[in-house]
């Protein structure tokens, strides 16, 4: 894969996948959305960090500033337990809040499972990379995804990161004409 192609970078908050007691299933799961949705050459690092505010602030920092993600898809840490900091490491690296991602997602969730309203997935922008914070669940990955996915390569033309193309079939992208 072309070093140039756009970086795609999946990070997992789990305090017991971090530590090895747990096998991963949402990396692994929004990976295979990803591969399954994009058609253009894209490059995908996925990363482990603990829950907590401090350890999820300092992985999205990395991955945006010094990476160059310019997608971040967040599992985990999205609940209203005491350890689910997500959003809260979250608020304190984005650059600019687009609270449509959570809406819309916790909408499709809602149609699905009433404990939906518990989640707080959202999306922002941090320079020119655009984070998107999901459920941990493998089927709830998908859930959100699928409601939000078509308007991703646009925000990442607007925001000046790299161009991704996906497969009309499965997520038919949407740029204004």
């Amino acid at each position: 894969m072309s070093a140039d192609a756009p970086l795609i970078a999946v990070l997992v908050v789990s305090d017991r996948a971090s530590r090895g007691e747990y096998e991963d299933r949402g990396g692994p799961a929004a990976e295979e959305w990803l591969r399954r949705v994009i058609v253009s050459p894209v490059r995908v690092l996925r990363r482990i960090v603990p829950d907590g505010r401090e350890s999820v602030a300092a992985a999205l920092r990395g991955l945006c500033d010094a990476e160059g993600a310019d997608l971040v898809l967040v599992t985990g840490g999205t609940g209203p337990a005491p350890r689910d900091e997500t959003p809260e490491a979250f608020d304190a690296v984005i650059d600019k809040r687009l609270p449509g991602f959570g809406e819309a997602m916790r909408l499709a969730s809602l149609a699905e499972v009433p404990t939906a309203i518990l989640s707080r997935q959202d999306a922002g922008i941090r320079g020119r990379s655009l984070i998107v914070t999901l459920p941990g669940k493998p089927a709830a990955i998908a859930t959100c995804l699928d409601a939000v996915f078509r308007a991703v390569p646009y925000c990442l033309d607007l925001i000046g990161a790299a161009r991704i193309e996906t497969d009309p079939v499965h997520c038919p992208a949407f740029r204004p004409k």
